[in-house]
């Protein structure tokens, strides 16, 4: 893309090592105004002093735009109504972010009639695709600049050196260079020293949470409240969604909850390291499994869990405005109608354990399932219930016997 070719660029940016640069770099490259779009998902101080940083590195302006509700409410919370979980351990909390900040650096792009965008991800990673996915299914004509596809910069380690030399204040250094990525629901490292899967964290790393050997001897019971699948309360407090999931992180990450340290597979095609801290999301996942355990059906519960996998993969790829994501969310939001009740559950040293279960939709019957006597159910009807089933079994076994099989 030649650079007469862009009038106005919009940069998803965190005020980071790569962003920083980028900003620098499309400024002296494309020579057009660069508007620097912030999107805050609960990073907190990271957004300290953003304004004059940008400015002092060539933004025209800056916008930050506080999107925690909108984030956990119409990203984070249909989700967690899938139970989505990529390769049986991550959470997705970078996965289901770059959608929400993509869909409001479009909207910041019309309002300042910019004909382009940018963002941070490298070649080698997911979150180009990400954030590209939503740019095109929004305007398929809006140009996209990936700076880490097309400059010459080949390292973090060089674009330090960049920085350095244009003056530009980072925080990563060459001797502590790997990334972190924080939002609501996780705080994701990855890159650097982490590069080696032997090599354990360090233990100074870990921010959201404290080292389960650490946290507190005692216990601490924890009761959430669902309604139509989502949480609203946590013990008789209603909270809105980002209040409700920063109160949960505060709660279990004094205990120690939510740490994992996963070898995953990028779309792209290569493996790579990441170590998440998700404490909140944690104990809200082991509460939802518990309350759709009494008030869903059984063939419902197996249908959803087949999809766990196809969704969290359209989750990771970037696919969250695919139709196909939308289809599967309808069917997930029309079972979650029933999803209601209370959900009680043991904190403790990193674990979480699940000690309770109520709900006014509960299929759960003690009649039915009771060892003791009950005048509801024949369990002499069993019977015809296990020869029926076994009836396979039996001619497969038959034919055997006879050496036709």
């Amino acid at each position: 893309m030649k650079s007469k070719d862009v009038k106005k660029i919009v940069l998803a940016y965190s005020g980071g090592l790569d962003t920083s640069v980028i900003l620098k770099w499309l400024v002296e490259t494309y020579e057009c105004p660069v508007v620097a779009f912030a999107a805050d998902l609960g990073q907190g101080e990271e957004l300290d002093s953003l304004e004059e940083k940008a400015e002092a590195t060539g933004a025209e302006s800056l916008y930050v735009v506080d999107l925690k509700e909108d984030f956990v409410t119409n990203f984070v919370f249909p989700m967690f109504r899938a139970n989505a979980v990529y390769e049986g351990a991550y959470l997705l909390g970078t996965s289901i972010a770059r959608p929400c900040i993509a869909k409001a650096q479009m909207e910041i792009a019309e309002k300042e009639n910019a004909d382009a965008v940018s963002h941070g991800a490298t070649g080698k990673g997911n979150d180009q695709v990400r954030f590209e996915l939503t740019y095109y299914s929004i305007d398929p004509s809006i140009k996209v600049i990936a700076p880490w596809r097309t400059w010459n910069f080949k390292s973090r380690s060089e674009l330090i050196d960049y920085a350095k030399s244009r003056k530009i204040p980072v925080t990563s250094t060459a001797e502590k260079p790997y990334s972190m990525d924080r939002n609501l629901l996780h705080l994701s490292f990855e890159g650097g020293i982490l590069e080696d899967p032997w090599a354990e964290p360090p233990a100074d790393m870990f921010i959201l949470t404290v080292d389960p050997r650490k946290a507190p001897d005692k216990p601490e019971n924890v009761v959430i409240r669902f309604e139509a699948g989502d949480p609203v309360a946590v013990n008789g407090t209603l909270m809105t969604p980002a209040n409700l999931l920063d109160h949960l992180n505060r709660l279990a990450g004094r205990h120690g909850v939510g740490r994992v340290d996963l070898v995953e597979n990028r779309y792209v095609g290569m493996k790579s390291r990441g170590v998440y801290e998700t404490p909140g999301g944690t104990v809200i996942h082991a509460a939802r499994r518990a309350i759709e355990s009494i008030t869903l059906d059984r063939e419902v519960t197996r249908l959803k869990d087949e999809w766990i996998p196809r969704y969290a993969g359209l989750v990771y790829n970037g696919y969250w405005f695919s139709p196909e994501r939308k289809m599967l969310q309808k069917a997930i939001d029309e079972a979650a109608l029933v999803v209601s009740g209370e959900v009680r559950l043991r904190i403790y040293k990193g674990g979480v354990t699940v000690t309770g279960r109520k709900s006014e939709n509960s299929l759960y019957d003690e009649r039915f399932a009771t060892f003791e006597e009950d005048d509801v159910y024949s369990q002499a009807d069993a019977e015809g219930f296990i020869r029926l089933n076994a009836l396979r079994l039996r001619i497969g076994s038959l034919m055997g016997k006879s050496g036709k099989r």
